[in-house]
């Protein structure tokens, strides 16, 4: 596992650039408005969306979101258990494509509203906005992504 941090800049060319130096490592997808490293020392999936209206400086971007990437669907069904029997409230688990991925899914709320994704990639997709393909019962379990 490791853990994700996905943040909304204001100029997707300069944070490529931050990012790939801070790092030293180049993103493994880039899409129109995206970006995704996977960073080796310090595990990191770092995840940049272009969004003018929501970005802060680039010394300064807004946390998107925060996430636990897992290596199996099954930590992701196990995660969403241990979530629930803890009293936490969850979207369920959801198989759906988006952030130009398919991914096997559940999202939570931080207490200061942080959102939280625990999830596993099961592959490629052209998708940026979220489509659920349907595995959990909650209708709006689909409307949770990214962007």
């Amino acid at each position: 596992m490791r853990l994700q941090l996905a943040l909304n800049v204001a100029d997707l060319d300069a944070a490529v650039d931050f990012y790939s130096r801070m790092f030293g490592t180049e993103p493994t997808k880039v899409k129109p408005g995206y970006a995704n490293f996977a960073v080796a020392d310090p595990p990191l999936k770092l995840v940049l969306f272009e969004s003018a209206s929501e970005a802060g400086p680039i010394d300064h971007p807004t946390i998107n979101h925060l996430g636990v990437e897992t290596e199996t669907a099954d930590e992701v069904v196990a995660a969403e258990a241990r979530l629930t029997e803890s009293g936490l409230a969850t979207t369920g688990v959801d198989d759906t494509m988006c952030c130009y991925a398919t991914k096997t899914e559940t999202w939570l709320d931080g207490p200061d509203g942080s959102r939280w994704e625990w999830y596993v990639k099961t592959g490629d997709s052209d998708q940026l906005t979220n489509v659920s393909v349907g595995r959990g019962d909650d209708p709006t379990a689909g409307d949770r992504c990214c962007v």
